[in-house]
């Protein structure tokens, strides 16, 4: 006599497992006492604290239902919707022109010079340095990681002239002189 393998095992326990479940699911027995009464189908079926199911009215379902009217609108398309008719035009005042300026009245602008230069776009940044003659390091930043230094009378940037350094305030202005700015200490 031969010993059955394990697999030979596992496969036939397999097996009587299956054989178990569809004999209980496929059994008509019903028996048992927590079986569930099945209703019969001309019963009403409600729950505790429903409404009992309403019949259907097949008259109703027989009716011609109205149609679905010209599209206006393409739902995946923009359109601005279309315009309203134009209403009538409102009647046009009676009596005398209003007052308009003669050609006298008409005030003339001056006519305008050159556009200002445009601000400087730096900041003052710190001071080094003792007051005296030889005057005190000024730093500036272009707000682009660059540092420019100076003393007063000094070209700062190559664009700009350094004319006055008071302890909160330098002042500058263009080469050319336009343009004259007080720049703030960066921080007050």
């Amino acid at each position: 006599m031969t010993v059955p393998s394990a697999r030979t095992l596992s496969i036939a326990g397999v097996g009587v497992v299956l054989l178990v479940v569809l004999t209980t699911v496929l059994s008509d027995d019903g028996g048992g006492t927590d079986a569930v009464p099945q209703p019969r189908f001309d019963e009403r079926v409600t729950a505790p604290g429903d409404a009992p199911v309403v019949d259907v009215k097949l008259e109703a379902l027989q009716r011609e239902r109205p149609g679905i009217g010209a599209a206006q609108r393409n739902l995946f398309r923009f359109q601005l919707p279309p315009a309203a008719p134009p209403g009538p035009l409102p009647p046009l005042p009676s009596g005398p022109p209003l007052g308009l300026p003669s050609a006298g009245d008409i005030p003339v602008a001056a006519p305008a010079g050159p556009p200002p230069p445009p601000p400087i776009p730096i900041k003052f940044i710190g001071l080094a340095g003792a007051p005296g003659p030889e005057g005190q390091v000024v730093f500036f930043s272009d707000g682009r990681g660059h540092v420019f230094f100076g003393k007063e009378g000094d070209i700062v940037e190559g664009r700009y002239r350094l004319l006055k350094v008071s302890p909160g305030e330098a002042e500058l202005a263009y080469l050319d002189g336009r343009g004259r700015q007080t720049i703030l200490l960066s921080g007050q």
